[in-house]
Parts: structure tokens; sequence; C-alpha cells
């Protein structure tokens, strides 16, 4: 199936370069070279194959190629500089598309090394919304119990499936983990990884899984946080207007797959619109230009709301997610009330929509369906 950045990508390659970031597995590859069709010569090189590297560090490809692919080039030493050369010295007729499944966010953190060269394109699994926009069949539950990466969702057999989350969680903590970063006691990170997987939908106590797998919270702490740059699980922290404060607070874990989730049919309901909505504020940013983020409510008196759309650091939009129970949660209630806020309460088994007070209560397919991506 075609995916729907396609046509965005294409076009935003005529002005600068690309770079497009997502999870192992999520389709770059694939949608890369389907990209290249549209131009009249492309080449792609894999940083991970020695003879291709051989190239690249040479640069010796043709001047006349129109589409030039790198693939996980961010595992070049001095890669940002290495970008910048190539970009800067490269034919006006020349296009770089870069793809990579580590966080290539972080060039916004590099300086001015790739400052005005580069559009980032965040390619996440398939969601409801991406769907219906490319005119795709699905269901609700076939996203629940394959999570939205194209080889399991597009599988005939559910044991394939299955096979490929068993390969694919393998790669993850005994390759992807260790070219990342070296850890000494890779059985505690996988320990983190499966304890994560039984905690979806609540805040995660950093101290607590230290407890459980006798290590240090800091080491909770960064073995998360790179369990976050190969884009495996997200953090969706409690909104606060002082970032600091809210950095401080307790995140909840939610994972990008959410065929890994180890719960039942609510917390993986709750995982598959945590997602959605962050691959919808995803596109919100790369492609609107619109400052969005995604967290969830809490106060000190334990009032909890599951999601908090953010924009311009002002909630748009508070969402309590629900798997059968349509009466509206007290608490979704309380911050409706207090602080005037659109609500809305999003049920996978609804039978008809609703609403009370000014707060919805819409069936959860119809919700994730209407996101923008």
């Amino acid at each position: 199936m075609e995916r729907y950045q396609k046509k965005a990508i294409v076009h935003d390659l005529q002005k600068k370069m690309v770079l497009l970031a997502g999870p192992r597995q999520a389709g770059k590859t694939t949608l890369a070279k389907d990209i290249a069709r549209e131009f009249s010569s492309s080449t792609y090189f894999n940083y991970d194959s020695l003879e291709d590297r051989k190239i690249l560090v040479k640069e010796a490809w043709l001047p006349s190629v129109e589409l030039l692919i790198l693939d996980e080039i961010h595992k070049m030493p001095k890669w940002k500089n290495y970008l910048k050369g190539v970009y800067d010295t490269k034919p006006s007729n020349q296009k770089i598309l870069v793809t990579g499944s580590a966080r290539l966010e972080i060039f916004k953190q590099v300086g001015d090394s790739l400052a005005g060269r580069y559009f980032l394109h965040r390619l996440m699994p398939l969601s409801p919304a991406e769907c219906e926009k490319v005119h795709a069949s699905y269901t609700l539950d076939r996203f629940l119990e394959r999570g939205g990466f194209p080889e399991p969702f597009l599988a005939q057999d559910l044991v394939d499936a299955n096979r490929w989350r068993l390969q694919y969680v393998d790669s993850l903590l005994r390759e992807d983990v260790l070219d990342f970063e070296n850890i000494q006691n890779v059985n505690a990170l996988r320990l983190v990884f499966e304890l994560l997987r039984q905690k979806v939908g609540s805040p995660v106590s950093y101290s607590s899984i230290a407890e459980d797998v006798a290590i240090s919270p800091n080491t909770v702490k960064k073995y998360i946080q790179i369990l976050e740059a190969l884009y495996i699980v997200f953090r969706v922290t409690p909104f606060s207007r002082n970032i600091a404060r809210s950095l401080l607070k307790e995140p909840k874990i939610y994972f990008f797959d959410t065929g890994l989730v180890k719960g039942d049919t609510g917390a993986k309901f709750e995982n598959l619109m945590a997602s959605s909505l962050l691959k919808h504020v995803f596109a919100k940013v790369d492609y609107l230009a619109e400052t969005f983020s995604l967290h969830y409510l809490q106060t000190k008196e334990k009032h909890e709301v599951d999601f908090a759309l953010i924009r311009d650091n002002q909630i748009e939009k508070i969402i309590e997610v629900k798997h059968a129970d349509s009466s509206i949660s007290p608490s979704l209630r309380y911050f409706h009330e207090k602080y005037k806020l659109p609500a809305v309460q999003v049920v996978k088994e609804l039978k008809r929509e609703w609403a009370s007070d000014g707060i919805q209560v819409v069936e959860g397919l119809h919700f994730l369906k209407d996101l923008y991506l």
C-alpha cells in the first residue's frame, strides 16, 4: 500500500534535504524506494552494508544521480558534518533523502551544522486515520491484535504476524540497542522492557522498576531513554506550563507497536490511542508547522485524564479512554467544569454517541479515523 506521506516528501525534496525518521520496520526503506520511482535516476546506500560504506566514505556516486538515498547514515562518525558537506557540494539537480531508525529529532540539538538544510518527516506505524486516507481495509480489532507495523498488520496469517514480532523484539534488544550504546547488562535492560509492557497506561516509577530489576533508578531512566531513542517506547508526561516541573513527575510509557502490550483489551486500546495521537501530533508539527504536543493531566488530589492535546502551550482538548464504560469519568468532568476545557471520552465498545454538559462521548473507531493522520 502507498503511504500517505509520500506526496509531501516528494514535494519537500524539491526544496531541501529530507530526513525520514521512524521505528525500525515502519516502512521507511520501502517508502524511500517507492519515492525513487518518481525520479529519473536514483541510488540507495545503507551504511550497515560494508560495500555501501566504502562508496559513502569516498562519495563515489555519479553526479548525475537525481535522488540520493542514504539509510542509517547516523551511525557514521561525524555524520552531521558529512551530511552538511554532501548537501553543500551536491549538483543543483540532486535531491537527498536520509532515513534512519533512531530519533533524527536529535538534529534539532546539533547547533548550526544542518540548520536550514532539511525538512524532518516522521514515519510512524499505520493508523486508522492513515488507512482511511489511502483507502486500505482495516478493523479496530486488527490494530489491537497486530499493531500498526506494515508486515504483521498486512500478514494474512496471525501466526506469521506473531513470528515477526518475536524476531523484531530480539533484533531490537540484541542488535539495535548494542549499536546505539554500549550496555553492560543487557539482561537488565530486557527486564525493564518486559516490565514496561505490563505497565502501559499507568504512571511509571523509576524507583519501583529499579527495585524489581536490582539496578539504580538512574540506570532505569537511561534504559528507557535508549528505548525512546530507538523508537520502541515513548513517554507521555503530565502537562505543566513549567516544563522542568513536568519532567520531574512520573511519565506514562507507551509502545509504538501496540502488539507488544501485555494486558487486557483496555490497555491495548489505550496504547493504540496514545500512538495514534502521537502520530497526529507529529503530522501537525511536520506538515502544518503547528506547535503541538501530547501530555496527560494529573492533580495532587489524583484527578487524572489520560491525554491532553497541547497547542501553543495551551490545552486544546482533553481525552479519556475507556474500553466499554460510557459513563463519563469523574476526573474528565472535573477538569472540564473547573477549567472549561473541551473534553471527549472515547469508548471502544459504544452503542451510540452522545454528549452531556459539553462533554462528548464518542465511539473509538470514529474518533481515531478522523485524526489528522
